[in-house]
């Protein structure tokens, strides 16, 4: 099998929105990965959250996203892992599975501000590239360090999936926001109602 830079970008994609896409076009268009693979956090230990779709309907809602793209992937790796998960623990896990390919994460701005909170973050920083993307919302004393590119091109999308959960429940519609086929999915399950 041929060796790969993938870029992860972990996420709880409750819903993947249109921003969600644009980020890992913008990764893949640049040339900093071959691939990009959207990692389904099934829950993430900074958030409990009880609006959380399962995540069978969270990685459905991801394929559908992505549709035919040839260098997206949608990842499952963390459904089988123990809970909550950590991102230390699925990039070892990753390593083991896929020792060929070189991974790199892709964030915003807001997860950096409170990275050194997160599990073996030294070791994460030391091993990986870490791609930033900005937020409307993130501070500019962001953590730096060598191994940490801030995108600054990237497009700066106002839009989140806690905007379009509040919409879909107020009955406003976030189709704008949404692949179609996303959005009819989660009229169909009565998602975030």
């Amino acid at each position: 099998m041929k060796n790969k830079k993938i870029a992860l970008y972990f996420g709880s994609f409750n819903p993947i929105h249109n921003g969600h896409l644009a980020i890992a076009n913008h990764v893949l268009k640049t040339g900093y990965s071959d691939e990009l693979w959207f990692v389904v956090s099934p829950r993430s230990p900074f958030k409990n959250r009880p609006d959380l779709a399962s995540e069978q309907h969270r990685l459905a809602m991801l394929n559908l996203a992505i549709g035919g793209e040839e260098n997206i992937k949608a990842c499952d790796i963390e459904f089988s892992m123990p809970r909550p998960s950590y991102t230390i623990d699925t990039l070892l896990k990753l390593h083991d599975d896929f020792p060929q390919h070189t991974f790199s994460l892709v964030m915003g701005a807001d997860n950096l501000e409170y990275f050194n909170q997160w599990k073996q973050w030294k070791k994460i920083i030391k091993d990986h590239l870490i791609y930033v993307y900005p937020r409307n919302n993130s501070q500019d004393n962001l953590m730096t360090d060598p191994n940490i590119i801030i995108m600054n091109e990237a497009p700066l999308l106002d839009i989140s999936s806690s905007m379009i959960r509040e919409k879909i429940k107020k009955g406003i519609s976030a189709d704008n926001y949404l692949n179609p086929e996303v959005a009819q999915y989660t009229l169909k399950q009565r998602l975030y109602k």
